[in-house]
């Protein structure tokens, strides 16, 4: 395997057991996959979250997961549409770098109060049109009592994490 494959790609720290680690990406990759996540965004975002730094090149990606530009490159559109990795420039060069962050799941969840909130919406006005009454209208207003729930727990919920991460990692 080149640079990527070696583990220097992502800054990898020495004493990594580069086949080990493919294996973590393939099998937590696997995981994504099963919970609904295309194959190639996870394999993606699994090798970022194995990198030391967090951040790997395009090409570095490629290399590493043995795939073409275009596949890295729809991976990570998807993947910084969904708020799970951003891009950045490397200085001095027009490449970009990906990056997954340390609290990228508090990132990703906190995004996600927005979706849940026009799912919210369109429910409404799915039991407005429906029936508040009917089988489908109350299946429908329970769902949005469902999401209103999660809405207004997952700030308190967010708010306990930080508290947690900064005890247990000194990071706020």
């Amino acid at each position: 395997m080149g640079k990527a494959g070696t583990g220097q790609a992502g800054g990898a720290g020495a004493g990594r057991n580069e086949e080990a680690v493919a294996r973590f990406v393939e099998n937590f990759a696997g995981v994504f996959v099963e919970a609904g996540v295309q194959r190639m965004p996870a394999r993606v975002f699994a090798a970022l979250l194995a990198s030391d730094s967090g951040a790997m090149s395009s090409a570095e990606l490629g290399e590493q997961l043995q795939v073409s530009p275009a596949a890295v490159s729809g991976a990570v559109r998807y993947l910084t549409q969904q708020h799970m990795v951003s891009r950045e420039r490397e200085p001095g060069t027009r490449r970009d770098r990906y990056r997954v962050h340390n609290n990228q799941w508090y990132e990703a969840l906190a995004n996600r109060d927005q979706i849940m909130k026009r799912w919210e919406e369109a429910l409404r006005e799915g039991v407005n049109s429906l029936g508040a009454e009917t089988p489908a209208g109350r299946r429908m207003a329970e769902t949005q009592a469902f999401f209103e729930f999660v809405g207004e727990e997952l700030p308190l919920m967010l708010e306990r994490w930080r508290v947690r991460r900064e005890e247990l990692f000194g990071e706020r």
